[in-house]
């Protein structure tokens, strides 16, 4: 794969042409848990050729991946690389941005979400997102979590409850809060927050889950929580998440894509991205050369 890269400065770069790339000079890491081979995947999500522009700047360009169901998909690259548009595009969020662009197709299970019949509105109920930081709204913990559902409407008190219950449960927060359910959400540390905002994103049940870097903001405990969450939630969804941390995505995820000016440079399943990169780029992100 040959990327043209314009301007970049050649210094972000170490030429190393006498040394090939290999495992030895990649640190290891501890994998998630993958599926045995041979694996009959079904492809949840895809994206072919797209694009997305913000006036004249190109956020994304010609982006071209399968997103497999009941898979973790963790997306990593240097800062300002695309990773959080890419996220975004998923579920359209770019269309709340002035001046946006969106070229290229996005399919959820087969079907095109930007079309023109399409209501965005029912995308992000299929396609959940939880954000960077909390975000929790200034109401008690079981509104913040019944918000989505007052929202649609359609449900009856008792549902409501069960939903909120049963959201709660899978947040792994609910032993913590069931006799504080009046208490403001923002009462919680931050670390209960995040898992807040992640039971808000589930009570609506969502097909897929898109984490942009859930647990950067948290300690070491409670990123511990939230990375044994999506270990959980897998189960049931589909889950997209972007993260700086390298150790991190090889923790959670079952394949890696990298990302760098704009372009997805490769995406494999995560052991062989992260000890046989195929592209020279991954290697030198992933050993610390630059980013």
């Amino acid at each position: 794969m040959t990327i043209h890269r314009g301007g970049a400065s050649p210094d972000r770069h170490i030429k190393d042409t006498d040394s090939s790339p290999g495992a030895a000079r990649i640190a290891p890491v501890a994998a998630a848990t993958h599926l045995p081979a041979p694996r009959d995947l079904q492809v949840k999500m895809r994206a072919r050729g797209l694009w997305v522009r913000y006036g004249e700047k190109v956020g994304i360009q010609d982006v071209t991946i399968d997103v497999h169901a009941n898979e973790v998909l963790a997306l990593i690259g240097p800062s300002g690389c695309g990773k959080s548009t890419f996220l975004r595009s998923l579920n359209r969020m770019n269309d709340t941005v002035p001046g946006i662009k969106v070229e290229g197709q996005v399919e959820l299970d087969g079907d095109h979400i930007y079309g023109p019949d399409v209501d965005p509105v029912r995308v992000r109920r299929r396609v959940g997102m939880v954000f960077q930081r909390s975000n929790p709204f200034p109401k008690s913990i079981f509104e913040n979590v019944a918000y989505g559902l007052r929202v649609i409407g359609g449900s009856e008190r008792g549902a409501i409850r069960e939903r909120v219950e049963r959201a709660l449960r899978q947040a792994a927060l609910w032993e913590e809060v069931k006799d504080r359910l009046q208490e403001s959400g923002l009462s919680l540390s931050g670390g209960q927050q995040q898992r807040l905002c992640i039971a808000r994103a589930l009570a609506v049940e969502p097909e897929v889950l898109l984490m942009d870097e859930p647990a950067s903001a948290l300690d070491p405990i409670a990123t511990a929580k939230i990375e044994d969450l999506v270990s959980i939630l897998r189960n049931d969804l589909t889950i997209v998440i972007v993260t700086h941390n390298m150790q991190q995505a090889a923790r959670v995820s079952q394949r890696t894509g990298f990302f760098y000016m704009g372009q997805l440079v490769e995406v494999g399943d995560t052991p062989q991205m992260f000890t046989r990169p195929k592209e020279r780029e991954t290697e030198d992100y992933i050993t610390g050369r630059f980013g």
